[in-house]
């Protein structure tokens, strides 16, 4: 299954991380298939930056988001898009 999901990144302590689309069976911070944004949660509010036309592509697929990627894509208003579409066809 294609999981949409974190991948740490940073520094020790200093943590950010990328919102990737890759296998279930792949380690957390191992192979991915493609990077569709990036998380800050250090910054005051946090960073969030999502690509809206890769993430609707691959939720269209079949992508599962984790619950944390689901928060992040709520967030920027893409899980309620998806909402929509699929409600059209």
């Amino acid at each position: 299954m294609v999981k949409i999901r974190l991948r740490r990144v940073g520094a020790k302590n200093r943590p950010s991380y990328r919102l990737v689309v890759t296998d279930s069976r792949a380690p957390r911070d191992g192979a991915f298939i493609s990077i569709i944004g990036h998380y800050n949660p250090l910054t005051e509010p946090e960073t969030v930056a999502i690509d809206e036309e890769e993430a609707l592509k691959w939720l269209r697929q079949g992508a599962q988001p984790t619950a944390t990627a689901t928060r992040l894509l709520s967030k920027a208003g893409i899980i309620e898009k998806f909402k929509t579409i699929k409600e059209k066809t």
